[in-house]
């Protein structure tokens, strides 16, 4: 029903910041819970910001508290994720997805996914 876009990765030295930005089609977008996975060669994707329809409410892996902040623009269509104090173990790719569900630490929740876009973060 939608689709979604990935923008903003790239290569960052330890330390720096970095925007990603994850386009959505569709006119229902506002009514989809948002989230953003990663996933690191060898490794599961694993769940790293999530945010409800409106804004209101928001929730981040324990590894990223702090350092990362998850946001929307409903008029743009558009879910950001702002990267900051960025560390090596940060490097993966990074996932947009959406959900109409209610538990948005949960991969199986969500429906609609991007085709990601890699963060490389250098030491």
């Amino acid at each position: 029903q939608v689709q979604l876009v990935e923008s903003g990765g790239g290569l960052v030295q330890a330390g720096g910041s970095l925007r990603l930005s994850c386009a959505a089609s569709g006119r229902t977008f506002s009514m989809y819970h948002m989230g953003w996975f990663r996933q690191a060669p060898g490794k599961e994707r694993e769940f790293v910001a999530g945010i409800s329809w409106s804004g209101s409410s928001t929730y981040y892996a324990d590894s990223v508290k702090g350092r990362f902040t998850i946001s929307r623009d409903n008029a743009k269509n558009t879910v950001y994720l702002q990267i900051n104090s960025l560390k090596p173990e940060d490097t993966a790719v990074y996932y947009c997805a959406a959900t109409q569900r209610g538990y948005l630490m949960d991969r199986q929740s969500y429906s609609y996914w991007g085709h990601g876009t890699q963060v490389t973060v250098s030491s």
